[in-house]
């Protein structure tokens, strides 16, 4: 069964443990919480026993189905819980994933979970998840959904909000989920059983949507070139130097035109992003964008932050915010266009 987020908990509830779950999406928080609940739902039933596989590059898929067909010497349940950042498991695995679908070993609960997914991640192998167990695909979440989205949180948290107030929180939290759960959480600690008006949830609630380079980068990566100006007018506002962005600019593209490189010349991109111990969800946003430009552009855009650093220091003539904006919106749009000195 194919399920939403919001609607997989109660579910999850009213029923014994399906033999699979695959969880996959962009939206860290969102798979968090969803793998969470079926790994307190395993504590509860007795599921005493868990292993973790990490399905990365060179993953040997024998290794899952070795421990999948063992005999556990501690517990007579177990729970299996599969990382599949990239969200393709190949063909190897995709059989391993079907033939498990299709004969689940009794006291074994399978948990499968995606840092990437889209349309083009779906095959056979969770056609037969669906079948078997639940499917979870996590959608970011669109800028319409996020007031229900905060208020439906809110409410599990014991506390209620005018419209108002859920306005006042949209723009603070400026769509980041991570920072929303965590103004919502601090404000059920403070502020237990409260109904809050607008004047009160702007009080109470930090300015979690205060620009910075990191965030910046993020809907660079992302694909929001709308975004990135934003923010960026709102970082010179506050008094931020170029060369002090650069740092973390530049480096994030040199990753990047690295793993294009890697992958233009047919090499093991998610071995190189091990290497290199990129968290999970970063890796996700790193193959969202590599996406949308060639190895060769990647190279340009790096070549470009040198000149950037350039004009920010007076070595060259030019304005380095607006050799900025340009450089990132290119990055962030599907297709870049040419960059203007």
């Amino acid at each position: 069964m194919e399920l939403r987020p919001d609607r997989f908990e109660a579910q999850l509830a009213r029923e014994p443990l399906r033999p699979v779950y695959l969880i996959a999406g962009g939206e860290p928080l969102l798979v968090q919480e969803c793998a969470d609940a079926v790994r307190a739902k395993a504590r509860e039933e007795g599921y005493g026993e868990r292993e973790v596989f990490d399905a990365e590059g060179g993953f040997d898929w024998n290794t899952l189905t070795q421990g999948l067909g063992s005999l556990s010497l501690f517990a007579t349940r177990r729970l299996f819980d599969l990382r599949l950042p990239g969200g393709k498991p190949g063909k190897e695995g995709s059989e391993v994933l079907r033939e498990y679908c299709a004969h689940p070993p009794p006291d074994t609960v399978l948990l499968i979970t995606c840092q990437d997914w889209s349309r083009q991640h779906a095959g056979k192998w969770s056609e037969a998840i669906a079948a078997t167990g639940h499917f979870v695909p996590v959608w970011p979440l669109k800028p319409h959904e996020l007031p229900e989205w905060l208020l439906r949180r809110l409410r599990q948290r014991g506390l209620q909000a005018a419209p108002e107030a859920i306005d006042v929180l949209v723009e603070r939290v400026e769509g980041n989920l991570l920072a929303a759960a965590q103004e919502i959480d601090k404000l059920a600690l403070l502020h237990p059983g409260a109904n809050l008006d607008a004047e009160a949830m702007a009080r109470a609630v930090a300015d979690s949507a205060r620009f910075d380079v990191f965030r910046l980068m993020d809907a660079t990566l992302a694909g929001e070139p709308a975004r990135v100006v934003r923010m960026l007018h709102v970082l010179r506002a506050e008094g931020e130097q170029v060369p002090a962005l650069m740092g973390w600019v530049a480096g994030e593209l040199q990753r990047i035109a690295g793993f294009a490189a890697v992958q233009d010349a047919g090499g093991n991109v998610a071995a190189a992003m091990k290497d290199a111990r990129l968290w999970d969800s970063r890796q996700a946003a790193y193959r969202r964008a590599m996406q949308r430009h060639a190895a060769a552009r990647w190279e340009h855009f790096v070549a470009e932050c040198g000149r950037i650093d350039r004009m920010a220091k007076g070595r060259e003539k030019g304005d380095p915010w607006l050799a900025l904006e340009r450089l990132l919106v290119a990055v962030a749009e599907p297709k870049a266009r040419g960059l203007v000195a």
